[in-house]
């Protein structure tokens, strides 16, 4: 009971300070999920709603109202499929980009100021024990 239970109390600090930092960028986490997604695929930084569903494991009704609110926010844009001009793609706009890059930049050094208190070594064995706990569901 302690391991889960320091998990789920764990699991709590980190998405709060997480949070903090990306909200000081006008993202939420699942807004933040999107763009960064988008920008991991490369320049020209643009995917299908099928591509960003798979790779960040909503659900399609749950993409799309991201979509929109990312768009409201000028964020990202649709854009026609050049190679189908009956689908569409979801591309980075330049304010999109920009505040992605502040945002990553900001998330790289929150994550590395939360786990401080661990060695080199000690990061490196925690995250081989998480990926053997995590490979019985996933």
């Amino acid at each position: 009971m302690g391991i889960f239970g320091r998990l789920k109390r764990l699991t709590t600090h980190i998405s709060r300070e997480v949070e903090a930092v990306l909200l000081q960028h006008g993202l939420s986490t699942s807004a933040f999920d999107v763009l960064a997604t988008l920008r991991r695929s490369g320049a020209p930084y643009r995917l299908s709603p099928g591509e960003l569903l798979g790779m960040t494991m909503v659900s399609s009704g749950t993409m799309t109202n991201r979509i929109d609110q990312l768009e409201k926010a000028g964020f990202v844009e649709r854009l026609f499929n050049p190679e189908d001009r009956r689908s569409v793609l979801i591309a980075l706009t330049d304010k999109g980009l920009a505040t992605v890059e502040a945002a990553v930049g900001a998330h790289v050094a929150n994550q590395q100021r939360l786990a401080r208190n661990l060695s080199t070594d000690e990061k490196a064995e925690l995250n081989r024990l998480l990926k053997k706990f995590l490979s019985d569901f996933e």
